[in-house]
């Protein structure tokens, strides 16, 4: 499956982290990233991670682009409900559009990205192959 990360600048050790938690799992997909995020991912797990652009260089729109072409199948996007700017907003609000739009399994948090981490493990999330056809 074809698992995406974004993660706000005060949430990116926690994005390091669950990826150390999980990095049994997650080596048996495909893993995307926005650039920054993507490179931690890499430097804490040795993951292998594809990377777009950093998040606010054009990467949140690379990975826009891919949720609309249906190339995704999870999203983890760990953001910071404090952060308060125009871009941030409306750089989350494409995401969680966009997932809602292709219904793709999204999680802003932990509680919930434990939860779908687990799911794909059990292969719950196996119905996005037959979706994505």
């Amino acid at each position: 499956m074809n698992i995406g990360f974004i993660a706000d600048d005060s949430k990116k050790k926690l994005m390091q982290n669950f990826c150390i938690a999980y990095r049994g799992i997650l080596n048996k997909h495909s893993l995307y990233a926005t650039g920054t995020t993507g490179r931690l991912i890499e430097e804490a797990t040795t993951l292998t991670v594809n990377k777009f652009l950093e998040g606010s260089l054009g990467g949140a729109q690379q990975f826009a682009s891919q949720i609309e072409n249906n190339s995704m199948d999870l999203v983890f996007y760990f953001r910071d409900p404090n952060e308060v700017s125009p871009t941030n907003t409306r750089r989350v609000q494409t995401v969680l559009h966009l997932c809602d739009i292709y219904s793709i399994p999204l999680a802003t948090n932990l509680a919930t990205a434990e939860l779908l981490i687990r799911s794909l493990d059990s292969g719950d999330l196996e119905w996005r192959e037959a979706y994505r056809s």
